[in-house]
């Protein structure tokens, strides 16, 4: 996700600091989190290929392959009552269709999964507004009890068997309250616009709020998404477009996302959409969806960047990790890193060059490799804000020894505020400590064993761990192991201590 604009517990130390120079080499410390962004890189380059308008590609669906999506999911210790450890969900097929005068959703999703153990009963996640209508389970009508988001199904299941749950359901969705107290969102899950657009983005969780779903981060899946919408709507989902057919009736557009996803990635978005794309160095398509008063402003041109990036981030990070890449723009004030579609708000800030690298930067870390539990919600954003910062210092944007100086001055304010990075108060979700601090301690290790090392390094995490779910306590093995040094207490001291570490990696 987004890091936050503006970190209000750093606002003093931004002031005290705005007159002093920088005088500090790459290793020393402090980005200001609190600060604005600078102005978006004129001399970004806009993409590798030039930019197309016209109608997109279309590809043939390929069969899932399920084994992909075996997950051992366990219950989050942040954020417990969501997600039931034991379902492992294989494949989502859902059909959806949206209704915007009536604000109605109908849906239903075919939901193939693995029991983790035998039970008497599982349950899945679902809104409290979608009604739900005959569930079936291999074909069979199973009872339920929907309390809440609780959708208890009773029916006996057996440990390592694979089971097709029919869930048909309709109604209003309604977002759920984010546990947060950040600026630029209040609520996950599905959010209707006062045209009756849709969009939606759902970290930690919200997904329920549309479909049934283990809607937990430990628990990958395989995805096919068919949304109806009025005509000239479009409804956009994640992975590569597979049908696309337009009628007097409306648009139908069917997406698959061929590789799993934790269910907190996965996006759509209902509008007046127009489709423009470019291309990366390799020539993969980069797809973008913009509301179609924006096609000929210069936020498009800005957009267009992020085939750009993709090359980049490759040369840091490796082969970008899926076969497709898109991005959203819809009415929300955040950006999300939802896998192969990136979802991003509407605004300047939003639309920077540097917050689009960002999100991209998200594919590798966050999507290819995800958290098992939020509590290491940090896995995905100290890497990726230290990525941030090095683009923006090598696209002219900000100098990095600037944005590490001021970093490391806020880094105490943070954990006082906030709580440290791996331990932080689940009522303030997405807050700054979770961005900085731990971008500032990869920085350390990037200077202790230099670029080439820290790259390859961070390389072979991801090679390793590919379409996986992962703990802190596998990251420190793999580095350790990786690098021969004893680094759990240095992870430890920067991502659970309450007092800012002190420069440098010891024995490196």
């Amino acid at each position: 996700m987004l890091s936050p604009a503006l970190a209000s517990s750093l606002a003093l130390a931004l002031a005290l600091l705005a007159g002093c120079s920088s005088g500090a080499e790459q290793s020393d410390d402090g980005p200001s989190p609190s600060s604005a962004p600078s102005a978006p890189a004129t001399s970004s380059d806009p993409g590798s290929g030039e930019a197309s308008t016209g109608r997109p590609e279309v590809t043939d669906p390929v069969e899932p392959d399920l084994d992909l999506a075996l997950s051992e999911p366990v219950e989050d210790s942040v954020y417990p009552d969501v997600g039931d450890p034991r379902v492992d969900a294989l494949h989502y097929d859902l059909d959806l269709g949206w209704d915007p005068e009536t604000e109605r959703l109908t849906g239903q999703a075919a939901i193939t999964f693995r029991a983790t153990r035998d039970a008497r009963a599982f349950q899945l996640d679902l809104g409290a507004p979608l009604r739900v209508g005959e569930v079936t389970l291999d074909g069979e009508p199973v009872q339920v009890r929907h309390r809440g988001k609780d959708l208890v199904v009773r029916a006996r299941v057996e440990a390592d068997q694979r089971y097709e749950l029919v869930v048909p359901y309709a109604g209003t969705p309604e977002p759920a309250a984010a546990p947060t107290t950040r600026s630029d969102f209040s609520s996950t899950g599905f959010t209707i616009t006062d045209t009756g657009e849709v969009w939606t983005m759902q970290e930690p969780f919200g997904a329920y709020t549309w479909y049934p779903v283990n809607d937990q981060p430990s628990d990958k899946a395989l995805y096919d998404i068919t949304v109806h919408a009025p005509g000239p709507w479009t409804g956009i989902a994640n992975g590569r477009l597979t049908s696309l057919e337009e009628t007097d009736e409306g648009t139908t557009t069917a997406w698959q996302l061929a590789e799993p996803a934790s269910s907190y990635l996965i996006t759509l978005a209902i509008g007046d959409y127009a489709h423009s794309s470019n291309t990366t160095a390799s020539g993969m398509t980069v797809d973008y969806w913009t509301p179609r008063a924006m096609v000929t402003s210069a936020e498009l041109d800005r957009l267009h960047t992020a085939a750009a990036s993709v090359d980049w981030i490759e040369t840091r990070l490796g082969d970008y990790p899926f076969d497709s890449l898109g991005l959203v723009v819809t009415e929300s004030q955040s950006a999300m890193e939802t896998q192969t579609m990136v979802t991003l708000g509407n605004n300047d800030y939003v639309l920077s060059p540097q917050v689009i690298a960002h999100e991209i930067v998200h594919q590798w870390y966050g999507d290819q490799v995800s958290p098992a539990d939020w509590r290491d919600v940090w896995l995905n954003e100290g890497m990726t804000m230290l990525m941030q910062w090095i683009y923006e210092d090598e696209h002219d944007l900000r100098p990095l020894r600037d944005t590490l100086r001021d970093a490391r001055a806020g880094d105490q304010a943070l954990r006082d505020d906030y709580g440290p990075p791996g331990a932080y108060d689940p009522r303030q979700f997405g807050s700054s400590n979770i961005y900085y601090p731990p971008a500032l301690m990869w920085n350390e290790l990037r200077v202790a064993l230099g670029d080439e090392e820290f790259f390859a390094i961070a390389r072979s995490w991801l090679a390793d761990h590919d379409n996986t779910s992962v703990s802190r306590e596998q990251l420190v093995d793999h580095w350790e192991s990786e690098t021969g040094l004893e680094l759990s207490a240095f992870f430890d001291r920067w991502i659970t201590g309450t007092t800012t570490p002190p420069r440098g990696v010891p024995d490196a």
